[in-house]
C-alpha cells in the first residue's frame, strides 16, 4: 500500500504575538433569533496564555472550558436572553463580549417526528447541528433546498451539515416499516462558517480541525504510494486556494499524470500526536471531472501511538465498484460489500468516514457516508508495530491501465477526534 510510517513528519511551531486580550464571537450574533439548543462559537486571544472561558446567560454560568475556544450547544428557555462570554488569561486578566439574543423555541414536531435542533427561523453557522428522533422510525433523512444531505437507517439522528450561507429550506423526513412518512419543514439562516483554516475547536463531541485543505505543510510522494511503498514515479501536483470549482472559495486541487500504468500519488497532512484519541470522523467534499481516468480514490487516516501503527485506509475502488478498507497487519485491501460506483462528474460529493482504535490494538472501520447515504462497515483488523507519535489525514489518487492525466478537488476537509 503505502509507507507513510517511514516518512519524517513536519514540525510546525506557533509564533507568539503579544496584543490586548479580546473575545471574538461568531455565533450567535447580537440581536439574532436562534433556536434551542443554541450554537455558541467563540475564541479568545491575549498576550498571555488563555486559561479558561465561560458563557453566562442572564447572569447564570452555563458553560466553561479550559480552552481558548468555544464550540458548543446550550438549551435555553424561550424569550430574550442576555449573554456574556468571558475569558481569562494566565495573568488573571479577564475580558468579555456581550449580546442580547432572542430564543424562539425548543423544538419542532409533526406526528411524533421531533426536531430539537435547529428551530424554525434560527440563525446558524455552517456546519449546523441537526438533531431529530421518531419512535418506530426505520429511516430519517435531511434535505436542504430539496437536496438530500443526510440519511440514516435509525430512529434518531445527530448530524452536522455543511451548507453555503443564506436562507436555507430544511426538511427532516422519517419513514416507518410500513412506509408511513412524517415530515418537519423549516427555514434557517446560515450566517457563516464557524471556523477558519487549521483552527482546532473543542466541543462536547471532541476536537475538530477545520479546513485542512487550506493548511500549509502538506507532504507528498509518488513511489511511496505504490505496492510495498516502492511503486513507479509519476508526475503529480497540488494547488491550494482554488476558486473554481470550490464550495467555500478555497478548494485544493490534486493532479496525477505520467505514462506508466497504475502509477499513484499520495498527499498527507500531519495533525500532531493526539495519542489519547481513539474515535475519529474524517469529513470532506470531493469533485472530479474525469472519473473514467481513476482506478481508485483513497481517503486515509493514520495514527501511531504506543509503538503501534494504525492505518485507516479506505478507498472507492471505482474499477471494481466497491468500498475497500485496509488490513494493516496483513497488508492488503479487504472488500466491505458496500458498493462505490463511478462518481458523477462535475459534482461535489460529500464523504464522511468514521473510525475507531480499539483497546485490543485493532483498527475498526465503523461506517462510510456518501452524499447522505450511510452504510455500516463494522470491520476490525490488527495494527502493526512501528511508527512515531502522529495523527494525519491523507488522500491518494490511483491511475488506471491508461494512466490518463486527471484532477480531483477537495474542499471543507475536517477531522474530528475524541
Amino acid at each position: 500500500m503505502k509507507s507513510i510510517w517511514r516518512l519524517a513528519s513536519a514540525l510546525f511551531l506557533p509564533t507568539a504575538v503579544a496584543f490586548a486580550g479580546s473575545v471574538s464571537v461568531s455565533s450567535p450574533s447580537s440581536g439574532s433569533t436562534v433556536g434551542s439548543p443554541a450554537h455558541f462559537v467563540a475564541s479568545a486571544t491575549s498576550g498571555a496564555p488563555i486559561t479558561g472561558m465561560k458563557i453566562y446567560v442572564d447572569g447564570s454560568s452555563k458553560y466553561s472550558t479550559g480552552s481558548n475556544k468555544i464550540d458548543t450547544y446550550l438549551s435555553l428557555a424561550s424569550g430574550s436572553r442576555f449573554v456574556v462570554i468571558k475569558a481569562w488569561d494566565s495573568t488573571g486578566a479577564s475580558f468579555s463580549s456581550t449580546r442580547t439574543i432572542n430564543v424562539s423555541g425548543t423544538s419542532s414536531s409533526s406526528g411524533g417526528l421531533t426536531v430539537s435542533s435547529p428551530s424554525n427561523g434560527a440563525t446558524v453557522s455552517s456546519p449546523f447541528h441537526v438533531v431529530a428522533s421518531q419512535s418506530g422510525a426505520k429511516t430519517i433523512k435531511v434535505y436542504v433546498d430539496s437536496q438530500e444531505k443526510y440519511s440514516a437507517d435509525s430512529s434518531s439522528i445527530d448530524a452536522s451539515l455543511s451548507t453555503s450561507t443564506g436562507s436555507r429550506y430544511v426538511v427532516v423526513q422519517s419513514w416507518d416499516q410500513y412506509g408511513n412518512v412524517k415530515k418537519v419543514a423549516m427555514t434557517v439562516n446560515v450566517a457563516s462558517s464557524s471556523s477558519s483554516s487549521g483552527d482546532t475547536t473543542t466541543t462536547t463531541g471532541g476536537k475538530t480541525t477545520w479546513n485542512i485543505d487550506q493548511m500549509t505543510g502538506w507532504q507528498s510522494c509518488s513511489d511511496c504510494a505504490g505496492i510495498g511503498g516502492d511503486g513507479p514515479v509519476a508526475p503529480y501536483g497540488m494547488k491550494q486556494f482554488v476558486g473554481d470549482p470550490s464550495m467555500d472559495g478555497k478548494s485544493a486541487e490534486f493532479w496525477l499524470g505520467g505514462d506508466v500504468p497504475y502509477s499513484n500519488a499520495l498527499w498527507w497532512k500531519q495533525l500532531g500526536g493526539q495519542s489519547a484519541a481513539k474515535k475519529f470522523v474524517y469529513d470532506l467534499y470531493f469533485y472530479i471531472k474525469d472519473p473514467e481516468a481513476a482506478q481508485s480514490l483513497e481517503f486515509d487516516m493514520n495514527q501511531s501511538v504506543d509503538g503501534r501503527k494504525y492505518i485507516f485506509g479506505t478507498q472507492c475502488a471505482i474499477v471494481r465498484g466497491k468500498w475497500e478498507v485496509w488490513d494493516t497487519a496483513n497488508v492488503k485491501w479487504m472488500d466491505t460489500g458496500i458498493p462505490c460506483y463511478k462518481p458523477e462528474a462535475y459534482k461535489w460529493h460529500h464523504l464522511l468516514l468514521e473510525f475507531e482504535r480499539t483497546n485490543d490494538r485493532k483498527t475498526r472501520f465503523v461506517s462510510v457516508t456518501l452524499n447522505g447515504k450511510k452504510s455500516y462497515i463494522n470491520k476490525y483488523y490488527y495494527s502493526r508495530s512501528g511508527g512515531y507519535s502522529e495523527l494525519n489525514v491523507a488522500f491518494q489518487m490511483d491511475g488506471n491501465y491508461q494512466q490518463k492525466d486527471y484532477k480531483v478537488w477537495l474542499d471543507k476537509v475536517h477531522m474530528t477526534w475524541w
